[in-house]
């Protein structure tokens, strides 16, 4: 899923993490690798969310699913892709939710 800056910043009230610009130079090797999404990456690794077709309070809702996990403890400078792993974390879309 690719999200515009509201549902990025939506997303990252609810998710520790830091998105990954668009213009960053490793974005044309992510997109080749797992398609067009905006990009996080956290304690774990690399994360994309994806919608999901139940709405919870009436809104909107993705979920996390991790990419590729660091294989480097602490210094987190190496990725290791994996096949996606969908988390238990669910995130609200709808801004008006958290208000």
């Amino acid at each position: 899923m690719k999200m515009n800056s509201a549902q990025i910043e939506q997303t990252l009230r609810q998710f520790q993490a830091q998105a990954i610009p668009a213009g960053h130079p490793v974005m044309p090797q992510l997109e080749r690798l797992f398609g067009d999404h905006t990009y996080f990456l956290d304690g774990k690794g690399l994360n994309i969310v994806e919608p999901v077709d139940e709405e919870r309070d009436g809104g909107p809702q993705a979920v996390v699913v991790n990419l590729a996990n660091w294989t480097d403890g602490a210094e987190k400078n190496n990725l290791e892709p994996h096949s996606p792993e969908v988390t238990e974390l669910v995130i609200d879309l709808d801004a008006d939710v958290l208000h």
